[in-house]
């Protein structure tokens, strides 16, 4: 009983000193690169945020959605209407698309909870169609900028740091992202959390145990359109631009690509996920231009057959057959 109760606090010691070492790498890489490269990683957070929130809807709580590029476009088109027609400063456009998006995720979860698999895909399918139709509309040009979007600029430094705008746009969004973490871990291994895997594993069994299905899966819902809503906030103003073609159904795909890629039900995955996202299409491309979505989909096929259960299921076996092999030998 000793040896079973200390191995958890063991493992939760493991993964917060695993979690400070990627943080302090990813502060170092600030200094180390400039430009072009600080961009690239400050659009990995941005999906990173966003895989999170996926996940935490279709991996945590079996709900499944092939629509949530239409709340990164939410996100991005709030923090770009308030920068550029409010004022709003930068640092409070993030919140607020988080929460203009937790409202429309809960809205749109509402009427949803009456549908189930294929039908909340179709349904969520809709919604990414229409999302960039709705952002052209000509009544609500003034507002969104119609098809010419809207144009952002990054912020500088605060209190004089010898930063550039990449380097402190950076170091914003790393600690947005590893806050938006530290939520998602914290909700996870909450009661709401159980009970959003619960409702997962078996709907029917959650309620008889007394889980109040419809509102975890409308809350669930909410909160990770939120998410979404916090990367692409990220997004618009790292790209410093944002246009209805930005967020065509691809990128709804692409998401839920990156979440299986990582690993779905997993928290870690959302980065190697992101990365995903954000660095094959662009190797494809420099491979072959005229082939770039074939090589793009054969890397795809390639890691289905390698890792099924994504990089996180791989590297969960490949520690499974290491503490096999250690145990052995200690034998």
């Amino acid at each position: 009983m000793r040896t079973k109760s200390s191995s958890a606090p063991r493992s939760s010691r493991t993964e917060i000193l695993l979690a400070l070492s990627i943080l302090v790498c990813a502060f170092m890489l600030t200094f180390f690169v400039k430009g072009y490269v600080l961009f690239q990683a400050s659009m990995v957070l941005s999906y990173a945020i966003a895989l999170v929130g996926l996940n935490l809807l279709t991996g945590y709580n079996g709900q499944i959605s092939l629509g949530h590029g239409a709340f990164y476009a939410i996100g991005a088109y709030t923090t770009g209407i308030l920068m550029d027609r409010v004022g709003a400063s930068y640092w409070a456009c993030v919140p607020a698309s988080g929460l203009v998006c937790l409202v429309a995720g809960y809205a749109f979860g509402m009427p949803a909870l009456k549908l189930q698999g294929l039908y909340l895909a179709l349904a969520t399918f809709a919604l990414g169609v229409v999302t960039p139709q709705l952002l052209k509309y000509k009544y609500l040009e003034s507002w969104t900028g119609g098809v010419g979007g809207i144009v952002l600029t990054k912020p500088s430094a605060p209190f004089g740091l010898s930063l550039s705008d990449d380097q402190w746009f950076y170091l914003f969004s790393l600690v947005v992202t590893a806050f938006m973490f530290v939520i998602a871990r914290n909700l996870i291994r909450s009661g709401t959390g159980r009970a959003m895997r619960a409702i997962r594993d078996h709907g029917i069994a959650a309620e008889s145990m007394g889980i109040d299905n419809s509102h975890y899966k409308s809350m669930t819902f909410g909160v990770s359109a939120a998410f979404t809503g916090v990367g692409g906030a990220l997004s618009a103003i790292s790209i410093q631009f944002v246009s209805p073609d930005s967020f065509t159904m691809f990128l709804s795909i692409s998401l839920l690509v990156g979440m299986v890629v990582g690993g779905v039900g997993t928290l870690w995955g959302s980065i190697f996920g992101a990365a995903f996202i954000m660095f094959v299409p662009g190797l494809a491309e420099g491979i072959s231009k005229d082939a770039a979505w074939g090589i793009y989909g054969l890397v795809l096929i390639l890691f289905m057959f390698v890792m099924p259960g994504g990089v996180m299921g791989l590297i969960a076996r490949a520690q499974t057959a290491f503490h096999k092999s250690r145990n052995k030998g200690t034998a």
